[in-house]
């Protein structure tokens, strides 16, 4: 069993920059393709980025150059540094893992383990 937790929200304005990380314990880091979702109320979880086991990384379009995801195999964690950020960027995010190598990135329910969320808001 794989568990996830995410640090790193806060409340920043608009054009600020935050850096999430998600620290992994229970599996075999390096093996696992790790994600960032996020969600708002009232709305399904929607793909931020994924950062795979062998190297690609995806990005959805609506956060592509300003957004930059990482991973660091012998710390056990992956980052996410936000930049040029928005209010639309205001969200929980999650942080996820999945075992699975094919492709939908994208695809929510693929990824087999979740963390608790970490919040971002930010103001205009």
């Amino acid at each position: 069993q794989v568990q996830l937790v995410e640090s790193g929200g806060g409340l920043v304005q608009a054009g600020g920059s935050l850096k999430l990380s998600c620290v992994a314990s229970g599996g075999v880091f390096n093996h696992l393709n790790m994600g960032w979702f996020r969600q708002t109320p009232g709305k399904e979880r929607e793909f931020v980025s994924a950062i795979t086991w062998s190297g690609p990384i995806f990005y959805d379009n609506s956060v592509k150059g300003r957004f930059t995801a990482s991973r660091d195999n012998a710390k056990n964690t992956v980052s996410l540094q936000m930049n040029s950020l928005r209010p639309e960027d205001t969200a929980i995010y999650y942080c996820a893992a999945r075992t699975y190598d094919g492709s939908s990135w994208y695809d929510s329910t693929l990824y087999a383990f979740w963390g608790k969320g970490t919040n971002v808001t930010v103001s205009s």
